[in-house]
């Protein structure tokens, strides 16, 4: 059942992702989450991410707004090397509730932060803020957000340079859960068959979504990108607090 039911939901959420470069990777998380344990949920959501966001920045490659790449991509590695010596692995209320505090996020008062992604040290806290609550929550794009928001690039170059950063915060979850579950002897709960059939069709969903993002205006865009992240977050906060109080 789940070589059937991961690439669909694999192609519908790389589609949200190519849209709105984000959203998609919540509903990705908040669906392994239930199928899977923790560990492997985190893992295999991090190798579809890494090919949904690789493809999207391949795809939007001529946008990518480089110097912030290298920054994000120093601190992502911290963020993945303190996780490491932590040991630490969410239980599940913890990590619904942590999707659900991230999607609400796109609320906070962004403007009045003052960040700026390509500004060095912004990019670099964007890279340990990000990839740490990545690292607890599965996803982090909505505080990602709050480092674009006061930048003046296209939806093109935000979607472009997102993506990239992203592909490193996927790989330190991959890094941080696979290597528990090696630890573990658990390798054998990742269900590689799904995985590989749900890789073709991510690419195919992140093209699709590039299309649509081509005939939407950058108002559209911003302006439906929070309401559905926000819905997304409001059910897995409730998902979460009626775990933590079963």
């Amino acid at each position: 059942m789940l070589a059937v039911l991961l690439p669909l939901i694999a192609f519908f959420t790389a589609l949200l992702s190519g849209i709105f470069g984000m959203a998609g990777g919540m509903v990705l998380m908040g669906a392994l989450v239930l199928l899977l344990p923790i560990s492997a949920a985190f893992v295999t959501h991090g190798i579809i991410q890494i090919v949904s966001n690789g493809w999207r920045a391949w795809l939007n490659r001529a946008d990518i707004v480089w110097s912030i790449i290298g920054w994000y991509a120093l601190a992502a590695l911290i963020a993945a090397l303190i996780f490491t010596g932590l040991a630490f692995v969410p239980p599940r209320p913890v990590v619904f509730i942590a999707l659900g505090l991230v999607g609400l996020s796109v609320w906070l008062p962004a403007k009045r932060f003052a960040l700026d992604a390509r500004r060095p040290f912004h990019a670099f806290a964007s890279g340990l803020l990000v990839t740490g609550t990545n690292l607890v929550a599965g996803v982090a794009g909505p505080l990602l957000d709050i480092f674009f928001v006061r930048t003046t690039l296209t939806r093109h170059q935000i979607v472009a340079t997102k993506a990239f950063t992203q592909v490193f915060a996927h790989l330190a979850k991959i890094i941080v859960y696979g290597g528990a579950m090696i630890f573990a002897a658990d390798s054998e709960t990742l269900p590689w068959i799904a995985i590989l059939l749900a890789i073709p069709v991510t690419m195919l969903g992140t093209r699709t979504g590039k299309a649509v993002l081509d005939k939407m205006s950058d108002a559209i865009f911003l302006g439906w990108t929070r309401w559905i992240v926000s819905l997304i977050g409001l059910i897995y906060l409730a998902r979460g607090l009626m775990l933590a109080m079963a």
